[in-house]
């Protein structure tokens, strides 16, 4: 006893506490997984008490759960107000993202069986974001190395790819991985969109703004003081810093936790990375933050929406938002630049084009324009095309977002619409939508609102920000 009450007290006033348990490793199928060291629940209990493991949770929806010794608190004095950091394996130009949830131990039984809340990163209020995605893999059989199939629940279908590299089955094995159905199985999670594309610098996929673990390099020790996960440039330890005030319930509204016991990590990507394999969140450990208030900085932050590495329509609905300490601030305003006259950004972030060629694009805060973000592609116009009948129908977009109160949604037409209030009641609905048409909610609150789309047999949720 006295020896625990010393362990205790020592990472209490040391801060230096990693991780103390994996409580469940859950793989998705992937070219890691039954090798050694990623792929194995042994490679997996490497992140455990430190920062120098390694664990592969494969494609879309593979996971794992741990804790530390003691809980995590959610204390406005550490650094920037992130509470832990977590740190995996990618590179420049190659971001694994995976999408972080905890947990409260509410009934302290020490067991992960009460509400998982999910960190809300940067993707979480851009249109790209899919919660509640499920994905089911079937096993292809044999031991070794065999395309993997997989559907979601709209029906749409692909493979978790082989390739030459690794010869051992991809699908978890029933001898290392006894929970899983040896036939086929369903993971659910939040799908993440990224941005995944091959130049001539080989294939990249790139970095989101923050809020996703295996998404940011590695810095410098020590590992106990965190990144600011607010600015673009690496200030400390690197990693992935989390800040426990992100967590949202089902509906999408923060939730406010003193402390939490539990941490997930799910694989966000759903996407083949060409001769790399499948994109795979890795994680090779995490640390608690110690307070320190003397280590502060900035904590606005301007992300836009991700926008095709290549134009070819001359309208194109721009996604930003302005955040404070990590939360959409909708009271903030924005402010648009160009970098040539043939483009324009109007007030409800519709992009115009006219001109061919590399196209930068700024959005800094009115009353703060050192706090800005930059997206670039290159234009490629296809005149004999309208930019609406070129602009993918595939993902729906409301704009403005925030909204005052109107707004309109870009979708096809005949789609079902309907917005909810926090509490999940049905503030109205629309049957057969026709695009552009102007929705009002000038009598609703400020807040966020889920909006469901329901069209040609699918369903998607989106956010929408009333300011």
């Amino acid at each position: 006893m006295l020896i625990f009450i010393l362990l205790q007290w020592s990472l209490v006033h040391s801060g230096a506490q990693y991780i103390a348990e994996l409580m469940e490793y859950s793989p998705a199928p992937g070219q890691l997984i039954n090798a050694v060291p990623w792929g194995t629940p042994a490679g997996a209990r490497s992140i455990e008490g430190g920062i120098n493991g390694t664990v592969s949770l494969g494609a879309f929806g593979g996971f794992v759960i741990f804790r530390f010794e003691l809980p995590v608190e959610n204390d406005p004095q550490n650094p920037y107000g992130v509470d832990f950091t977590i740190f995996g394996n990618p590179m420049p130009h190659w971001s694994e993202p995976g999408v972080v949830w905890v947990m409260k131990d509410e009934n302290s039984n020490g067991q992960a069986d009460d509400t998982w809340y999910e960190l809300a990163g940067s993707d979480h209020w851009f249109s790209s974001n899919r919660e509640n995605y499920k994905v089911t893999y079937s096993n292809p059989g044999g031991s070794s190395a065999a395309d993997v199939p997989w559907e979601d629940q709209w029906g749409k279908h692909g493979v978790i790819r082989a390739n030459g590299i690794y010869t051992q089955s991809y699908y978890p094995l029933l001898d290392s991985f006894p929970a899983i159905d040896p036939l086929a199985y369903e993971l659910e999670g939040t799908l993440l969109l990224g941005q995944v594309f091959e130049d001539a610098g080989g294939v990249k996929s790139i970095r989101r703004a923050f809020g996703y673990a295996d998404n940011q390099l590695r810095g410098s020790e020590p590992y106990t003081v965190p990144d600011n996960p607010y600015t673009r440039g690496m200030e400390n330890s690197g990693g992935d810093a989390f800040d426990i005030s992100w967590a949202v319930d089902s509906a999408g509204d923060h939730v406010e936790l003193d402390q939490i016991h539990f941490i997930k990590v799910q694989s966000g990507l759903l996407a083949d990375g060409g001769s790399l394999g499948e994109l795979s969140t890795e994680l090779t450990g995490a640390v608690d933050v110690p307070p320190d208030p003397a280590v502060s900085g900035e904590t606005a932050m301007v992300v836009i929406g991700d926008i095709p590495i290549q134009l070819e329509v001359n309208e194109y609905q721009l996604e930003v938002l302005v955040f404070q300490d990590g939360r959409p601030d909708p009271e903030a305003m924005v402010q648009w630049t160009t970098s040539h006259a043939g483009a324009t950004v109007d007030a409800y972030h519709l992009l115009r084009v006219t001109e061919d060629g590399p196209l930068s694009i700024t959005a800094a805060i009115g009353d703060r324009p050192e706090i800005h973000a930059t997206v670039s592609t290159t234009v490629r116009l296809d005149q004999t095309h309208s930019g609406r009948e070129l602009v993918s129908v595939e993902r729906p977009v409301l704009f403005p977002n925030p909204t005052t109160g109107l707004f309109r949604i870009r979708a096809s037409d005949g789609s079902s619409i309907s917005l909810y209030d926090a509490s999940g009641q049905e503030l109205f609905r629309q049957e057969e939508y026709r695009e552009g048409a102007v929705l009002d909610i000038s009598a609703c609150p400020s807040g966020i609102y889920p909006v469901r789309i329901t069209r040609d047999g699918s369903l998607q949720w989106f956010k929408l920000i009333k300011k």
